[in-house]
């Protein structure tokens, strides 16, 4: 009988009792052993071939990988903190909502009880759903390796789709993002249908006060699935903060956003169409994080007249 998936190949169970057991034998097999965290993505190449994979590492249970904290350093999730648990974290909706609405986008909900952050952000797919709001966090990942700790920015970790900054026998142990103070952002995503389809652009604005930038706030605007690897919007980021906030400087920096994309034309759609949404989901998302802004702003005077 014919089935319609193809057999998962033989492949070996790894459970290391520390990091330094996973770090010496992914050094020690750097070319058929990955990582176990999640799985969704582990288990679809291992049966399509896309991973020779003779041996899983499963990291899942190893101290620290499923927490997720708040410090004066900033807000730190574990490897193996589930999409589901991130969307239910107090810590996230206290610190970094934008990653919540994120995670909510990606997929159904059975599959974001298996999927997690950092196998999102190690997919390296150009279009994946948290890869844009964790470059707005300006979000750094922390890496254990044979050289011991280090940690490195998302700015630089993607190196293309599918490629990232891993050396031989490092493991991503968590990401660390220190939110600016009194910030807002949201995420954008167009898709083919509004039940967790793939991206075909996304956007993330975020924008927090800074009474030393001429429009009284700074803005940070990353786009995915317009370009090889996550990227972000620079010159549109300086116009929003160039001077006073307006309609027109917010289609502005939307016009900029477009011309920083590089699509690509595929079956789920053009790059004009792609950049044309580019532009339009700027200006939403700008102008919604703008307006949460303007609000605070207008809170915190009237307490002071109080």
């Amino acid at each position: 009988m014919s089935t319609a998936h193809s057999a998962l190949p033989p492949f070996e169970y790894i459970r290391p009792a520390d990091l330094d057991a996973a770090s010496r034998f992914l050094t020690q097999h750097p070319d058929d052993a990955r990582i176990l965290a999640g799985g969704t993505d582990a288990l679809t190449r291992l049966r399509t071939g896309g991973w020779g994979a003779r041996y899983l590492v499963d990291v899942k249970h190893l101290p620290g990988m499923r927490a997720v904290s708040y410090d004066a350093a900033g807000l730190r999730i574990g490897a193996a903190v589930t999409l589901n648990a991130l969307i239910a974290a107090p810590e996230v909706h206290a610190h970094a909502p934008v990653l919540a609405e994120a995670a909510a986008a990606v997929a159904a909900y059975p599959l974001r009880n298996r999927a997690t952050l950092i196998g999102n952000i190690c997919n390296a797919s150009p279009g994946g759903d948290l890869l844009g709001p964790c470059l707005a966090l300006e979000a750094e990942a922390e890496i254990y390796g044979p050289a011991g700790e280090r940690r490195a920015s998302l700015a630089t970790f993607w190196r293309g789709p599918g490629q990232i900054d891993l050396g031989p026998g490092e493991v991503v142990t968590a990401l660390r993002i220190a939110p600016p103070a009194g910030h807002h952002a949201h995420y954008r995503k167009l898709g083919r249908n509004s039940l967790g389809d793939l991206a075909i652009v996304g956007v993330t604005a975020l924008g927090y006060p800074d009474p030393t930038s001429p429009s009284g706030a700074r803005f940070r605007v990353a786009l995915t699935a317009v370009a090889p690897t996550p990227l972000r919007a620079i010159e549109a980021e300086a116009l929003l903060a160039s001077g006073p906030l307006g309609a027109a400087v917010l289609e502005q920096a939307a016009a900029a956003a477009e011309a920083a994309c590089r699509p690509i034309d595929d079956l789920r759609g053009s790059a004009r169409y792609r950049r044309l949404m580019v532009r339009r989901l700027t200006l939403q998302a700008v102008f919604q994080v703008w307006d949460e802004l303007k609000a605070d702003a207008d809170n915190a005077e009237e307490a002071r007249r109080r």
